[in-house]
């Protein structure tokens, strides 16, 4: 790897918001490609961090201000990524049910999909179901991802999952759901694709799911 490719991938492991910025700055002043940016440093240390996080060496706090990082070279590269013509890995709406204003593990899960490349469409909290209905219809994700950290407002997610099927949209997107009280169990009876129990499997079960979605798209002739 170049050495300011090196450079962003450690700083964002050690979660340096102003070293990241300055270091894609510096790669992108001196011709890196837009694509070995984002993959080789960007992507490349947030894979590391999930990694991390697996292993135990490091935990929710690491994992968000290593995610902050990335986020803030992200911001600074995606004009180039756009004018590069460089795909998301794919796409997915995200939101906390209606009733339900936690946000720090929905917005942690958002980071660590842009880290893997998703394009996020983030809906924010208290989100009811037509809300994420209109947002499959408006942008056309792949993928859909509920979080609920209370127990009262668990049941808003079977909500979601009826909307979208009213709308006619529920066979368009694969829907994952996690959060602090829920389980497998609970997203098999709701109707859900998958359940993540944290952030870094969030990621690993988004793209299992894609290639599922994606899978599905190519039989249907689509």
């Amino acid at each position: 790897m170049h050495a300011l490719l090196q450079s962003v991938y450690d700083e964002v492991i050690n979660g340096d918001r102003s070293a990241v910025e300055a270091g894609v700055r510096a790669a992108m002043d001196a011709g890196q490609p837009p694509a070995s940016i984002l993959n080789d440093a960007l992507i490349g240390a947030m894979k590391e961090v999930g990694d991390r996080f697996e292993r135990e060496e490091f935990y929710v706090p690491e994992m968000l201000v290593a995610a902050r990082a990335m986020k803030t070279g992200l911001t600074l590269l995606k004009p180039q990524l756009i004018q590069a013509g460089v795909p998301a890995a794919g796409k997915i709406v995200l939101g906390t049910v209606k009733g339900d204003l936690h946000d720090i593990g929905k917005s942690l899960v958002g980071m660590m999909l842009e880290g893997a490349g998703f394009e996020v469409i983030d809906l924010g909290t208290d989100v009811g179901p037509e809300k994420f209905g209109e947002a499959v219809r408006t942008h056309k994700p792949q993928l859909v991802g509920i979080s609920a950290l209370l127990t009262t407002t668990m049941a808003h997610m079977k909500s979601t999952l009826e909307a979208l099927e009213d709308l006619g949209v529920r066979s368009q997107v694969k829907v994952m759901v996690g959060g602090a009280p829920l389980t497998d169990a609970f997203a098999k009876e709701i109707g859900a694709d998958g359940y993540a129990p944290d952030a870094s499997r969030a990621v690993a079960l988004a793209k299992a799911l894609l290639k599922e979605a994606q899978g599905v798209g190519k039989g249907a002739g689509r």
